[in-house]
C-alpha cells in the first residue's frame, strides 16, 4: 500500500482564520488526509486561557472548507460525548464533506481537562471498558437499521440513526499506545490504527502488537490501515531546521523521537523509515507558530516524492 501523507492540526492557540488557511492550503496541495484533535485545553497546558476550539464543531468546519482530503479526528475522547450523539455528528460531517469523514476513537488521557470539565477521571481500565462499548454502539448506528445494545455504561434500545453515512463504510480508527487493550480493540473493531509521536522502532512495536491481536481474533492484519502522527519541526533550509529543533525543545523529551526535524532531504529519509516498518499513512502535526516557509517546502519537496510512490 502506498504511503498516504496527511496533516494533523490541533484547533488550539491559533486564530480560526489561520486554521482555515492551513486546512485549505493542505487541501489545495493534494494531501490525502487532514484531522483535528479533541481537547478542551491547549496541549501542552501552559495557560488555561490559551484558546482551544471544540473538536466536533472544528471538524464540521474542516469538512465545509475542503473538498478533496479525507477528514478525521485523532482521536475523539469517547467519554466526552454520548456515543449516539457522536455517531450523529459523524454522519452529519460525512454529508457535509460528501463522504470523506473518518472517525477516530480513544479513551482520553489529559487528566486536568477531564476533572475540570466535570468528567472525573476514571481509571484506565474503566475508560477503556467504556470506549469498547461506545465503539460497538457507533459501529451499529452507522450500519444497522436499528441498534440494540445493553452494557455496563450504555443502554440503547430501538435506536435509529438516520440518515446513514454517504459512503458505504465510514472508517473507524482506534488510537493510542496501550500495550494490550488498545491493540485488541483495534483488532476487533477498527478499520485504522494510529499512534502519536513515536520513533520508527516504537511504531513497529505497536504494529506488531496489533498484528498479534489480529491473529488471535482471526483477522487479516492487512485489513487495518496504520498511520503515525509526527511533530512537524522541519525547516525550509538549515536556518529553519535549527529553529525547528529549538521549538521541539519546548516539548517533553519523550516526544522528541516522534518529530520530523532537519531539512527537506533529511525529512524524506525519515519518512521513508516509517514507511519501511509498515506505515500506510504519516501525518505532520502542527503546533503554533506555523512555519509557513517550512510547510511550503514540505509541499514542494517532500510530498511529490511519496506521490511518485503512489503512482508507481
Amino acid at each position: 500500500m502506498p504511503l498516504q501523507l496527511g496533516v494533523h492540526t490541533g484547533p488550539q492557540n491559533l486564530p480560526m482564520d489561520e486554521l482555515k488557511r492551513l486546512w485549505q492550503r493542505a487541501d489545495e496541495a493534494g494531501f490525502y488526509w487532514i484531522s483535528v484533535w479533541d481537547h478542551f485545553y491547549a496541549n501542552p497546558l501552559n495557560e488555561r486561557t490559551d484558546p482551544c476550539y471544540e473538536a466536533v464543531a472544528s471538524m464540521a468546519a474542516l469538512a465545509a472548507l475542503t473538498s478533496r482530503m479525507r477528514i478525521g479526528c485523532l482521536m475523539f475522547c469517547t467519554l466526552f460525548r454520548n456515543p449516539g450523539l457522536l455517531a450523529k455528528a459523524a454522519v452529519t460531517i460525512d454529508h457535509i464533506s460528501r463522504g470523506r469523514c473518518e472517525l477516530g476513537l480513544g479513551a482520553g488521557w489529559f487528566e486536568q481537562e477531564f476533572r475540570e470539565f466535570g468528567y472525573g477521571f476514571p481509571p484506565i481500565k474503566e475508560r477503556l471498558d467504556q470506549t469498547e462499548e461506545a465503539v460497538q454502539i457507533i459501529q451499529s448506528l452507522l450500519t444497522d437499521p436499528v441498534t440494540h445494545f445493553k452494557g455496563q455504561y450504555y443502554d440503547m434500545q430501538g435506536t435509529v440513526c438516520a440518515p446513514k453515512p454517504l459512503q458505504a463504510k465510514l472508517p473507524i480508527w482506534i488510537g493510542g499506545s496501550g500495550p494490550k487493550r488498545t491493540p485488541r480493540i483495534a483488532a476487533q473493531y477498527a478499520d485504522g490504527f494510529n499512534v502519536p509521536y513515536v520513533s520508527p522502532e516504537a511504531f513497529k512495536l505497536r504494529l506488531d502488537r496489533v498484528d498479534a491481536a489480529c491473529e488471535k481474533a482471526g483477522r487479516d492484519p492487512a485489513s487495518i490501515t496504520r498511520s503515525v502522527n509526527l511533530h512537524f519541526n522541519m525547516g525550509a533550509d538549515e536556518a529553519g531546521a535549527k529553529r525547528g529543533r529549538e521549538r521541539l525543545g519546548h516539548l517533553d523529551e519523550s516526544r522528541h523521537a516522534g518529530a520530523l526535524t532537519g531539512t527537506p532531504n533529511e525529512v524524506i529519509d525519515r519518512v521513508a523509515e516509517y514507511m519501511e516498518v509498515g506505515a500506510n499513512g504519516l501525518n505532520i502535526a502542527f503546533r503554533p507558530p506555523i512555519d509557513w516557509d517550512a510547510f511550503e517546502a514540505y509541499i514542494e519537496q517532500v510530498l511529490p516524492v511519496f506521490h511518485q510512490s503512489e503512482s508507481a
